[in-house]
């Protein structure tokens, strides 16, 4: 039934209403007629022609619970099929979701979409970061448990993600504050205690006065503040458990090579860990003859010459001298500023039975981060002028021969060998004896994850005066936190004030104990999740080793450049420690790695004061912006958005204003993913990105009002000029194909994807309607461009396929019409358009085998970069090398063979 502006024309009320919707507000005016209701296809059978404010509502409207759920669940898994596991950084629960987020969580839907009509089986998961102190101190501020706190800002956070209609595979959902994940965090640890890479010691530490714990290095920024509190951060010694992740510098220093290019990201791993040829080796102290019962470990960057060690260096900073050590007063006694000082206690190597003397040096600090060092005068002159100045023998180890090779001698059972031979015979010596010997570098040390914080998983160990330190068994686990209803925020930890939960019995002899009541470090918690989305629900293990297997490593990890060297550090850790307890098959966690940056908005800040100001206190008329109330100069800048700063933007608002699908599209557009966003929605992005839904659009509402014209469509009829015409879009629409899905799967430059499907929607535009009417080339292009639009705005490609699906005449069978634009098939690039001449046959070889051939473009084909991935994306390299470590590959010069050497 029409309505009454329908019958007689448009009313000044409706003509109201369109020109207030076309500006993104609605004023609602007395009317003496009802107003009209646009209908979508998906309603009414009738298509609309005009893509509005009101249209593009319904659109979202109608198809938002059509698509939201479909993608989220995967309970069946078929190993056969080829998988894509694509993750984002999960985020802590703050309550808000910020553009930063919504940028790296439209990214990952939009991959999953693609890889998921590429014929892969797809997880999307995503969890939340949940412990940590922030949640501890808006506790503290709000007279709320963290708990409370943490659970009502999850279930916030995932309103808004589900209203911007995100794909995550929520069955795989994780939360690290709840017990059955914590559970498992607290399980790897003791494996890391077993296998004597968990151990606590004393230690200088970066104490937040403020927050009142423990911060590692990486959270001091570089004047010496907090990164969190802003605080002055305080030296301090305390008892500290650390993780070793020296211990596997060296693997992976080197697995680094295997890896794609990361951004730059690669490299700054490999700075950050360092030339890993050195090592530690352990001593015991002795004073006045007797074993103190005190170890120090003290590095070396020669090990294959330790046997002609003459001394051992401390710092004047060493814990020795400011801890709680039993010979802190020797040291003291003995020590002078400024001058190497030999100090009457020495030093026995637990390896070699040698004792040397304990130095202080003179120097305020070594090389980068080491404490503690060997004195070798035979490789070393300045050991060497050390060690004559204070009168310390030493023997000479090294011994060059007349071709220049060098042997070590008076080396005991390691003499003989070449200094190569003698490094690799010692470290490994030291590493079966649990004596040191990790090859590592001077630059790295061991993860410090003590936090004397409440909100934290507990660190599952028992403090026993007869036994020591005393792992909690495992099917103790998990240690739950208890329940603490008053937070000051200052002093200890929390659970100590809890003596109902920290006074235990040992587990082995049933005495007294105490439990520890340091936490763990957040960054231990987001160390493993990856593995944890593979098997979410277990309860019997972490993971299974089959599914972790089948869905390892990440095939494309996403998140912040400020993760690049922390977080990614301890994840691969975690992932080689696991593959060598036999738990997963993958060393390296993450194959590809997308750094997206960071979204930013204009701040207004006091020259005088920099005081930030919201933008309706600025006057902007003038030639420079001025505070309103007082006319001072404001200083704008672009900054990351923050609420303090006020430039943050609600992405609910922006969503209301523009639709789920422009702000994709928009986030999509405006940069490539690894730049910057300076957010104005007034530049060409967003309004481009508008009025190309509209195209879209109208080029649809063409089709179809050609098809429904009452001529039936016959391409015979097309003249030759129109058949050229119609052959430019067939050739158009495959070159497009082949580039867009080269953006998808290589680079993931998905402003250049979006630019040429612009392209392609100008080339069917300016078809002539002959063309529209009577092409199946025109039908196909169009089809095939609403596929390919559908990953990323996947409302507005849903109404339009479901239009075209029901256009009368259609001359394109290939297509799946009778299903949803986003179950389609991702369009391939037709086989005739790949002339013979154009096109090279390259045989694939794995491990020296012959397994098939992929054809490549000619011009790729001399290119190791092209052909590499060309073969990965291909269904061949899908098949063969999907999930596989690949070692090394090899591009002939000569002949069209590629040859991958991957790891059994």
């Amino acid at each position: 039934m029409q309505s009454v502006c329908q019958r007689v024309g448009t009313c000044s009320s409706c003509l109201n209403r369109q020109l207030s919707g076309f500006l993104g507000v609605i004023k609602w005016e007395t009317r003496l007629v009802p107003a009209p209701i646009r209908t979508i296809y998906s309603e009414t059978g009738k298509w609309e022609k005009k893509y509005g404010l009101e249209t593009r509502k319904r659109v979202e409207n109608w198809w938002y619970p059509r698509i939201k759920d479909e993608f989220c669940k995967i309970s069946e898994i078929d190993k056969s099929r080829p998988k894509f596991y694509v993750l984002s950084m999960f985020p802590y629960p703050s309550g808000k979701l910020h553009m930063g987020h919504v940028r790296v969580y439209t990214i990952s839907d939009v991959v999953a979409r693609f890889q998921k009509m590429r014929g892969m089986q797809v997880i999307n998961p995503m969890g939340w970061d949940a412990f940590g102190l922030p949640a501890e101190n808006a506790a503290v501020e709000h007279g709320l448990h963290p708990a409370s706190w943490t659970q009502s800002n999850i279930q916030h956070m995932r309103k808004q993600f589900d209203a911007l209609g995100l794909s995550f595979t929520w069955e795989r959902e994780v939360t690290t504050c709840l017990p059955e994940y914590y559970k498992w965090t607290q399980y790897l640890f003791l494996k890391l205690f077993e296998a004597g890479l968990a151990y606590q010691k004393e230690a200088l530490v970066n104490w937040d006065p403020v927050d009142q714990t423990v911060l590692a290095n990486e959270q001091v920024d570089d004047k010496g503040c907090s990164w969190r509190s802003g605080a002055k951060v305080e030296q301090k010694y305390l008892k500290q458990w650390f993780i070793k992740t020296t211990a596997y510098a060296k693997a992976m220093f080197e697995a680094l090579s295997d890896l794609p290019a990361w951004y730059g990201i690669k490299e700054m791993q490999a700075n950050w860990i360092g030339d890993c040829s050195g090592s530690f080796l352990d001593f015991a102290l002795k004073v006045n003859g007797k074993i103190t019962g005190e170890k120090i470990a003290a590095y070396t960057y020669t090990p294959e010459a330790v046997y002609g060690a003459s001394h051992l260096y401390i710092l004047p900073a060493h814990r020795l001298l400011h801890g709680n050590s039993s010979l802190k007063e020797v040291f003291q006694r003995e020590f002078i500023q400024g001058k190497d000082c030999l100090t009457s206690v020495t030093a026995v190597n637990l390896l070699t039975n040698q004792e040397i003397p304990v130095v202080i040096s003179a120097k305020p600090d070594f090389e980068n981060y080491i404490d503690t060092k060997i004195g070798i005068p035979s490789t070393s002159t300045e050991d060497a002028a050390v060690a004559k100045n204070l009168g310390i023998s030493f023997t000479e180890v090294i011994e060059t021969l007349p071709n220049g090779l060098e042997k070590v001698i008076n080396s005991g059972e390691f003499t003989g060998m070449t200094r190569q031979e003698a490094s690799k015979a010692l470290t490994q010596q030291a590493k079966s004896k649990g004596l040191g010997g990790d090859l590592t570098s001077d630059k790295l040390r061991d993860w410090l994850i003590s936090r004397q914080r409440y909100w934290g998983t507990p660190i599952p160990i028992i403090h026993c005066q007869a036994c020591g330190t005393v792992p909690v068994p495992y099917e103790d686990l998990p240690v739950v936190l208890p329940k603490v209803t008053t937070f000051t925020g200052k002093g200890a930890s929390p659970l100590e004030n809890v003596p109902e939960w920290v006074n235990c019995s040992c587990p082995r002899c049933k005495a007294a104990a105490r439990r520890e009541t340091d936490t763990m470090d957040t960054f231990v918690d987001s160390a493993w999740y990856y593995l944890r989305y593979t098997d979410p629900h277990s309860t019997e293990r972490p993971f299974n080793k089959d599914l972790a297997d089948y869905w390892m490593p990440v095939d494309l990890y996403i998140g912040g450049k400020e993760h690049a060297v922390m977080h990614l550090f301890y994840a691969r850790f975690l992932s080689h420690f696991c593959h060598d307890l036999n738990m997963s098959k993958h060393k390296e966690p993450f194959h590809k790695l997308l750094v997206q940056g960071i979204i930013k908005n204009q701040t207004f800040r006091l020259a005088t004061t920099g005081q930030y100001l919201k933008r309706e206190e600025v006057d902007l008329t003038g030639t420079e912006p001025v505070h309103l109330k007082t006319g001072e100069k404001i200083e704008v800048t672009w900054e990351k958005m923050s609420k303090s700063k006020h430039n943050g933007i609600d992405p609910g608002v922006l969503k209301e204003e523009y639709g789920i699908d422009t702000i994709r599209l928009y986030i999509l557009f405006a940069a490539p993913p690894e730049q910057d966003i300076l957010w104005d929605v007034k530049t060409d992005a967003m309004p481009g990105v508008q009025r190309w839904q509209a195209r879209l659009w109208s080029l649809v509402s063409r089709l179809i009002e050609a098809r429904a014209s009452g001529t039936l469509p016959h391409p015979e009829r097309l003249s030759t000029k129109q058949k050229a015409e119609a052959r430019k879009i067939w050739e158009q629409k495959n070159l497009v194909v082949s580039e867009v899905t080269e953006y998808f799967t290589k680079d993931h430059l998905f402003n250049a994807a979006i630019s040429r499907l612009m392209s392609l929607s100008n080339v069917l535009h300016q078809a002539s309607q002959p063309l529209i009417l009577h092409s199946a080339e025109f039908e196909d292009a169009l089809a095939t461009l609403c596929i390919m639009v559908a990953p990323m705005a996947p409302h507005i490609a849903s109404e339009m396929w479901k239009g075209l699906a029901h256009m009368q005449h259609k001359l394109c069978a290939h297509h799946n019409w009778e299903a949803d634009v986003l179950h389609q098939s991702w369009p391939q690039v037709d086989p005739e358009y790949l002339r013979p001449s154009d096109v090279v046959e390259m045989a694939v070889l794995i491990n020296n085998k012959a397994c098939g051939k992929v054809s490549v473009p000619q011009q790729a084909a001399h290119s190791f970069e092209e052909v590499h991935e060309l073969v990965l994306q291909s269904e061949l390299g899908i098949r063969h090398l999907q999930g596989r470590t690949i070692k090394k590959a090899f591009l002939s010069p000569r002949t069209a063979l590629i040859n991958f050497l991957v790891q059994e």
